[in-house]
């Protein structure tokens, strides 16, 4: 490994920081998002028997031990209980603004390693081609022959940062789109329970009115 990273030359660097860094990304988001699932099913019937039972803070001390975004958005709205619907749903939206940034974080980064590496890796090529052919002239304008193998030896070292390169993008870019779609399904499951809340809630207040 560290004799390819000196013949593939300064480039391999980058992709090598690049490599490292994606990886800590991916296992950092992996852990994160498996701590923030839950049994959303279970937990919204948990929350539903509370509010019908009008126990305001027994279902806030549910939302409370509850990690992830589905409980704090759900949080957001039961605080706003015994107000209008639409200020219910602008608090779970609101809750839902700064839910959104947390669970893509770093995802962004992710996206931008898988779309560099490689660009990374043909750089080094380019450059590594640009010094093999430099050493055929030198050797040409000195009248000595031109020896196959350099040549040969020239253009495979310089084509190792693009073997590097894609070799990072490549895994970064699956996990990219593995990670993207937890989210989603994260976001599926907030609007869901947010329709939910909202739905218990007016039908508690209907309740109450009567």
């Amino acid at each position: 490994m560290w004799e390819f990273m000196q013949k593939g030359g300064p480039i391999m660097w980058p992709i090598f920081i690049c490599s490292i860094l994606a990886f800590a990304i991916v296992i950092e988001r992996m852990i994160r998002l498996r701590r923030e699932q839950i049994d959303t099913k279970s937990f919204m019937e948990q929350i539903s028997k509370s509010l019908k039972r009008n126990k305001i803070m027994e279902a806030l001390e549910l939302c409370e031990r509850t990690p992830g975004p589905i409980a704090n958005i759900l949080k957001a709205g039961i605080l706003k209980h015994d107000r209008p619907r639409q200020e219910v749903r602008e608090a779970i939206e609101d809750a839902s603004i700064h839910e959104l940034p947390r669970l893509e974080k770093n995802l962004p980064v992710l996206a931008t390693i898988a779309h560099v590496a490689p660009l990374l890796g043909l750089l080094g090529t380019v450059t590594g081609m640009v010094a093999a052919f430099q050493v055929i002239e030198s050797k040409a304008s000195s009248l000595n022959p031109v020896n196959p193998g350099d040549l040969a030896g020239g253009i495979w070292e310089a084509l190792l940062t693009t073997v590097f390169g894609l070799c990072v993008a490549i895994p970064t870019y699956v996990a990219y789109n593995y990670l993207v779609s937890r989210v989603d399904g994260f976001v599926l499951d907030m609007e869901l329970s947010a329709t939910d809340i909202l739905n218990i809630l007016g039908e508690k207040r209907e309740e109450n009115e009567v």
